[in-house]
């Protein structure tokens, strides 16, 4: 699934080297969000859409696109007593295999909301709404989003959110109550540069294999958790720069986690003009460049936070999408690249799954 400025695309591949692509669907839509939701008999695939007529939307289908089902009034709706209105959905989660019909979404303003319904309907989770930092969270460039979701994959009861620009927070008892998780996490922009929270995030990964060891791409920093998000060390020995948006867990093997630096929030291109990946396999104590395959004339295209993902085969797949509307996928977890998409719309999101 491919969400961009101007719609949705799907690329099919039955060997990951050689792809098809058809869309957009959605077309002028600005689709932030999508899913690829494998745990029901029949896949489900989610997506957030933007229109700049009709606003915001949720949109499923379970015919793997054929065609798409709106829930009547809007699947995600504020209630009434907040005062708050939807800007859009920036994330669309399934939760863990034990919690089939458990969907989440992170949206702006920020706040979570779950779906017990497989993401037809959801409602607010209101004790991170309720939080009493809530009235202080400041907007990050991207505006006040809720725009990462990571549930535990065992443990319901355990969910981590990222939000721009408040930091953190992370839930024990199923959302009813949010504790800030940023220590060790620098937040530049502030007097304090450690504070209890006000943290630009950009992105965090959990690694399924040992899920309390966590990666985290901040507005300059590269982050790593071995206690589930509680505390936070700096690891960007090997990398070209700090800054940067994505950051992906490798779906099997512990240790293993995939970054797209970017030169600095000032200048956010790849360093040396080079489309070029990295990759730890040691928990973050070393990162190293994957560009085999990649193009090799310059390249100053942004890789967004959405835009990054990996698939859950053995070996995994890794693919990337460009601001300029390119997308690269390698099925061999990084070691060589190719073409998945070309000239397509500014890239937002991207997630990638084996379906029947």
């Amino acid at each position: 699934m491919i969400g961009t400025r101007k719609g949705l695309f799907l690329a099919r591949s039955e060997d990951r080297a050689t792809w098809a692509v058809e869309g957009p669907a959605f077309p002028m839509n600005a689709v932030y969000a999508v899913a690829v939701d494998t745990r029901r008999e029949s896949p489900r695939l989610l997506v957030g859409a933007d229109s700049e007529h009709w606003g915001p939307s949720v949109f499923h289908s379970d015919d793997l696109g054929a065609s798409w089902d709106e829930t009547e009034g809007g699947a995600l709706r504020f209630p009434v007593e907040t005062g708050a209105a939807l800007t859009r959905a920036w994330q669309l989660q399934p939760a863990g295999a034990d919690q089939p019909d458990v969907v989440y979404a992170g949206v702006e303003p920020a706040a979570l909301f779950r779906s017990d319904d497989g993401g037809a309907t959801f409602s607010l989770v209101e004790g991170l709404w309720d939080h009493p930092h809530r009235p202080r969270w400041q907007p990050g460039g991207g505006g006040l989003c809720l725009h990462t979701v990571v549930p535990h994959p065992t443990d319901a009861d355990r969910i981590v959110v990222a939000i721009s620009a408040a930091g953190t927070y992370r839930t024990e008892d199923g959302g009813k109550s949010w504790q800030a998780s940023n220590t060790g996490i620098q937040a530049l922009h502030e007097p304090d540069p450690f504070p209890e929270f006000g943290q630009c995030v950009h992105k965090i990964a959990r690694n399924p294999a040992r899920p309390d060891e966590m990666f985290l791409q901040n507005h300059g920093g590269v982050y790593r958790s071995r206690d589930g998000g509680e505390t936070w060390e700096t690891i960007e020995d090997g990398l070209p720069a700090t800054f940067g948006f994505p950051m992906v867990a490798h779906p099997h093997t512990p240790g293993t986690a995939y970054a797209f630096p970017l030169v600095a929030d000032a200048h956010r291109m790849p360093p040396e003009d080079r489309l070029r990946v990295y990759r730890t396999t040691d928990g973050g104590d070393s990162w190293h460049g994957l560009d085999a395959g990649l193009p090799r004339e310059p390249a100053y295209s942004t890789v967004l936070r959405d835009a990054m993902c990996a698939d859950d085969e053995p070996p995994a797949g890794v693919y990337f999408g460009t601001r300029g509307g390119d997308v690269f996928g390698s099925a061999d977890e990084g070691e060589t690249w190719g073409s998945v998409a070309r000239y397509l719309p500014d890239i937002l999101s991207l997630r990638a799954a084996r379906v029947p």
